[in-house]
């Protein structure tokens, strides 16, 4: 199927692994530039190499924590004129939620909600300029399907 993304750049934030590097081979396999991002640069680079020889697309690899003001601007450098935002994040360990302290729930809501709100601030006016841009907000798997000792888990097996 052609999506009409052939020579577009697409941003994929978070996509050494997981949904992210999902994101990032189903976009390149379209024939887009994408910027992948991790924070560890081994994983990353081997991440990049997979995908670039799967795909024969030009993947730019940005080693660099998103949920960082600097990791955005290295990432935004990195990208030029972004065509397609992929905002993706890790998210915190698995936690009773009742245990959260403030700044746990603040950092959260950081690397979770701001984060993405902070991408696409930066890219949309390029996108209405041309008249083209695709954003794409993905979050864990665990929205379809529990982790493993998270609370819900728990409290299906009456150990909430």
């Amino acid at each position: 199927m052609d999506l009409g993304i052939k020579g577009r750049t697409a941003l994929v934030c978070a996509s050494s692994q997981g949904l992210g590097r999902g994101c990032a081979e189903a976009l390149a396999a379209a024939g887009a530039r994408v910027i992948v991002n991790g924070r560890d640069k081994e994983v990353l680079a081997r991440a990049a190499d997979e995908i670039a020889a799967a795909t024969g697309a030009e993947i730019v690899p940005v080693a660099a924590d998103v949920g960082t003001e600097d990791g955005r601007a290295a990432l935004l450098e990195a990208a030029g004129a972004v065509d397609i935002l992929v905002n993706n994040n890790g998210g915190p360990p698995p936690a009773d939620f009742r245990a959260l302290s403030h700044a746990q729930l603040l950092a959260g809501i950081e690397a979770n909600m701001l984060m993405p709100i902070a991408m696409v601030q930066a890219v949309i006016d390029g996108m209405v300029e041309r008249r083209f841009g695709r954003i794409v907000n993905i979050t864990s798997g665990s929205v379809k399907s529990p982790i493993a000792g998270g609370l819900i888990c728990r409290a299906a097996r009456g150990s909430a």
